[in-house]
């Protein structure tokens, strides 16, 4: 049975999600500061975060920001508004998705669902490759999903790791935002291709010498990602 840690300040909210959510099958426990949610996470009680962001005191997020440092737990920001600046700055500091407020039960439980698919499932890699590959100065095993540069093991999350894996299976190829979206998140035409761009920007910061300049996750502009180099 998924658990959910649900951080949200407001309690009308908060008590209505986490009876829609309980009724939908998750365990949740609901707390309402991002300081509270930090110290329960040290139980380890949740598969995934859904955290507001607009929270008294530490603001969402600073919290995503604490909680991705610490690990590749799932989370989920909750936004009062559709607004460009907070979903980029949400999405950047680490959240995996957003639903934007009033959030309806239904859709905020299937982004928790496909979330959890995405981490509990096996990144799927598009060839069936059995030796770890180089390229450049990154080595890419995908039998045993682990990724080094010169030599040293890079700590990626479990998304930025699917879309690294998506886009070196065929260097050169150019993918549109959609396709990473379908392929990587699983979410079709109502995906929201920021999600690419903000995981793009993560990844960059891990394996790129100069994220400004990137030499393996290539931008094509009016047409999406490719991998180098090539």
């Amino acid at each position: 049975m998924p658990r959910v840690l649900l951080i949200e300040d407001d309690q009308a909210v908060r008590d209505g999600l986490q009876l829609a959510l309980t009724y939908q099958g998750h365990t949740v426990e609901a707390v309402e500061t991002g300081e509270l949610g930090l110290q329960r996470l040290t139980s380890d009680v949740a598969d995934v975060v859904v955290l507001d962001l607009m929270l008294p005191g530490m603001d969402g997020f600073e919290v995503c920001r604490r909680i991705r440092a610490g690990g590749d737990l799932p989370i989920i920001m909750l936004t009062a508004r559709n607004d460009d600046i907070d979903v980029v700055a949400g999405l950047e500091a680490g959240a995996d998705d957003y639903v934007v407020k009033p959030a309806q039960a239904r859709v905020l439980e299937a982004r928790i669902r496909a979330v959890l698919r995405r981490t509990a499932s096996e990144p799927r890699p598009a060839e069936s490759k059995t030796e770890a590959e180089r390229h450049g100065a990154l080595t890419i095993d995908r039998a045993g999903l682990v990724v080094a540069k010169h030599g040293e093991p890079v700590g990626l999350a479990p998304t930025e790791l699917r879309l690294l894996l998506e886009l070196s299976a065929a260097p050169g190829r150019v993918l549109s935002r959609q396709q990473l979206l379908e392929s990587v998140w699983d979410q079709g035409y109502l995906g929201d291709s920021r999600l690419v761009d903000a995981c793009v920007q993560r990844l960059r910061s891990k394996i790129e010498d100069d994220p400004a300049a990137p030499v393996y996750v290539q931008t094509l502009r009016g047409f999406g990602y490719r991998f180098g180099p090539l």
